[in-house]
């Protein structure tokens, strides 16, 4: 019987992106299908690779090589897009990856919210890939960020490090900048964007939830501040600094308090790439 580790490598190295979000979802809906007839498939144990197999296009670049996007225009939308399609596919590999790479055992509902996530993430990917192409575009046109993947290298051995950066800071990015893009597209009537911002958006503060209830057992489990801990894994492992405007409403919904994010602000460094 195929293990919910393997399953998770499987999927990390998978490298077409609609081939490993098909694939993706098809083992998550193989996991919920055990879980529902009470006979969960074994977490067992994978080596997932450095970096999740990628596919030839899109061109990766360091960030500050990737060409700026002019959102005012019909082309700077479509690279938007794409640029978000990017954040997506990283995401189904970075969620896959918390399941294959620790090793110490966790409730079964950790692994239900970390397959439900990327299962998201799948969906997610393959609608932005879907008006790429009725755009006339498709996902590998243009360059893309070259740095998704370094959270993950930083806190390949450190479980509370990686809550800490991918869905506390990274992915609650994504809440603050949403509403943004979700106005632009409105204003340029460009409905099918907006019908899958609009999906990713409402979807992406549960995604952030998961990330602060398992960092905050973890730091029960461990007897620590869960604050205190927040502050010091950020500043150890994040590159930049918290810059705002903060989504408050939806970060607080997502269970991240003022008091976590508002004092690394001060933090010197470049604001963080959002994650959707």
């Amino acid at each position: 019987m195929i293990t919910l580790a393997e399953m998770a490598v499987q999927v990390l190295t998978t490298a077409d992106g609609r081939a490993k979000t098909a694939l993706g979802r098809k083992h998550a809906a193989t996991w919920f299908a055990a879980r529902a007839a009470g006979t969960p498939l074994p977490i067992g144990e994978a080596s997932p690779p450095d970096q999740p197999a990628r596919p030839a296009k899109p061109e990766l670049l360091h960030p500050r090589d990737v060409p700026r996007r002019r959102p005012g225009s019909p082309t700077g939308r479509i690279a938007m897009l794409h640029a978000i399609a990017h954040i997506e596919l990283n995401a189904v590999d970075l969620h896959w990856d918390l399941i294959a790479r620790f090793r110490d055992p966790m409730p079964l509902g950790y692994y239900d919210d970390w397959v439900k996530a990327a299962d998201d993430e799948a969906k997610h990917f393959n609608l932005l890939c879907d008006v790429l192409e009725a755009l006339g575009s498709h996902y590998g046109a243009m360059p893309a960020h070259a740095g998704m993947w370094r959270a993950a290298e930083d806190t390949a051995t450190d479980l509370l490090g990686r809550l800490a950066v991918v869905p506390m800071v990274l992915e609650a990015r994504g809440l603050d900048v949403s509403p943004a893009m979700i106005a632009l597209f409105r204003a340029a009537h460009e409905t099918q964007a907006l019908a899958a911002m609009e999906v990713i958006y409402a979807e992406e503060v549960a995604h952030v939830a998961y990330g602060s209830k398992w960092f905050n057992w973890l730091c029960g489990k461990s007897n620590q501040d869960p604050k205190e801990a927040f502050h010091t894994l950020v500043r150890r492992y994040f590159h930049g600094a918290l810059k705002p405007p903060f989504n408050d409403e939806k970060r607080a919904e997502a269970g991240i308090p003022p008091d976590f994010y508002w004092p690394l602000v001060d933090d010197h460094g470049p604001a963080p790439t959002e994650m959707s």
